[in-house]
């Protein structure tokens, strides 16, 4: 049986790269709505119950390939300015977006599957490795 040319990251060709963690954070964050840079950060912390602090370099540095990429656009939509500071940008999911983010989060759910299936994870059921109680 023939494998499939792989990509340079490892990936089938045609297949969209794996997404840096950053990157799959910020379009998991934007998944809930839109959101300024600094909600951003404060959503992933909160995702990740504060493993994972985004520093405004990686941020916005991955805002930018991110916007260049066509995953998020900069949302035109800004709330009551009375209530906000009007410098702040808002970015949004773009549908590419959500469709190389389903991916991925397809891709990381494949590997959990594996860590289960070598018992590095529980069960789904139960809380011991492997599932068998």
């Amino acid at each position: 049986m023939r494998q499939a040319r792989r990509g340079p990251q490892g990936t089938p060709r045609g297949a969209p790269p794996a997404l840096t963690p950053a990157a799959f954070h910020i379009l998991l964050a934007l998944a809930g709505g839109e959101r300024h840079g600094y909600a951003i950060m404060q959503e992933v912390e909160a995702l990740t119950v504060g493993a994972l602090r985004l520093g405004p370099g990686t941020l916005y540095g991955t805002i930018k390939r991110l916007l260049g990429a066509g995953l998020i656009a900069e949302s035109g939509e800004r709330p009551d300015p009375t209530l906000d500071d009007e410098r702040r940008r808002y970015y949004r999911l773009t549908a590419l977006g959500e469709r190389v983010a389903a991916d991925e989060a397809r891709r990381l759910d494949r590997l959990v599957g594996a860590a289960r299936e070598r018992r590095l994870l529980p069960g789904p059921e139960a809380g011991t490795p492997g599932g068998d109680g």
